[in-house]
């Protein structure tokens, strides 16, 4: 099984390119929407331990966490410290799962890849990328984004030129929906008699 990694900056289009190898028969772990799910359930203890206050009826506010930790590099690690190997141990179970299926790709949707050092957990990674400008019109079209906080996410997240470099292949995401598409379809026809090491890695791990 080739596990692929699926990374971009926010508004490089991982949704859609994520829904795309969906369609295309690939099972998609997305990083981000876990994260949720563990603010409703699992990480709330843990989170409101750490950060009093920030839990509201049973699960994190979201608002009230990011208050918390904006400008505060070391309570942004705290906050890490505590969501990253939840979030770790539910990509592996995903990849065991997809291997017990004879699941001949996986696909690890992160956009913090590079940063968190997840592509110990990758053969490949795909790097989607669009020019700033296109970036900035699609994120601050979303409701509630302003300026500020489009610039506060980018900080966080490697440089478009940086992803670039790190990743083995790089799609255009910044011209039109079918183009993307288009370039995941030739891309995944090459990678189709690539074979992965990461689950053995894994299982070297834990022997």
């Amino acid at each position: 099984m080739l596990v692929i990694g699926l990374t971009g900056g926010i508004g490089m289009g991982k949704t859609s390119a994520a829904a795309h190898l969906r369609r295309l028969g690939m099972k998609v772990f997305d990083a981000d929407a876990y994260v949720h799910r563990l603010y409703e359930g699992d990480a709330v203890e843990a989170v409101e331990a750490a950060f009093p206050g920030t839990t509201r009826d049973g699960q994190v506010d979201r608002a009230l966490l990011a208050a918390e930790v904006a400008g505060k590099p070391e309570r942004l690690r705290q906050l890490e410290a505590i969501i990253h190997p939840m979030v770790i141990a539910a990509e592996i179970d995903f990849l065991r799962e997809q291997e017990l299926q004879n699941a001949r790709f996986a696909v690890l949707e992160i956009p913090l890849l590079f940063e968190t050092g997840a592509e110990s957990r990758t053969d490949v990674n795909i790097a989607l990328s669009a020019s700033e400008d296109v970036q900035r019109t699609r994120v601050l079209a979303r409701s509630g984004m302003t300026e500020k906080k489009f610039e506060t996410l980018k900080d966080r997240q490697l440089s478009d030129a940086e992803r670039r470099a790190r990743a083995n292949y790089v799609v255009d995401s910044g011209t039109t929906l079918e183009h993307m598409q288009e370039q995941l379809d030739t891309l995944i026809e090459t990678l189709q008699t690539r074979e992965g090491g990461v689950m053995e890695r894994l299982r070297l791990q834990q022997t």
